[in-house]
């Protein structure tokens, strides 16, 4: 008869986890903020540099924010006009499109962190 023992380091685990889903939305909010940045109306890129991806590690969750006192007018506008390539909906629009990537970004941190 043979035997084997087990040990389950679960509180390890579930920090790593944890760990793994904070970085995983930070590259993710990241990603999103990138192709933000690249619609955002621009006219002197104020309004581009003002792009800021955060995360709270403790409610795991992740926003990303433009800081301009008209970035809302710009976003949700939609007779605006723009540069070509620049658009109003900038942050709505690459959350939706992007949202397979976002997922798939968030998922292998976890996985990843899982394996060390």
């Amino acid at each position: 008869m043979s035997r084997a023992r087990l040990t389950w380091n679960g509180d390890a685990a579930l920090r790593g986890t944890r760990e793994g889903a904070a970085r995983g939305l930070r590259l993710a909010a990241e990603h999103i903020l990138e192709n933000a940045r690249a619609r955002v109306p621009i006219e002197e890129g104020t309004l581009e540099r003002s792009g800021v991806a955060s995360v709270d590690e403790q409610t795991l969750t992740a926003a990303v924010s433009f800081d301009q006192p008209y970035a809302v007018r710009q976003h949700e506008d939609m007779s605006l006009r723009h540069d070509a390539g620049r658009t109003a909906k900038y942050l709505e629009a690459p959350m939706t499109e992007q949202a397979g990537t976002v997922a798939e970004i968030i998922a292998a941190q976890v996985r990843r962190s899982l394996r060390g």
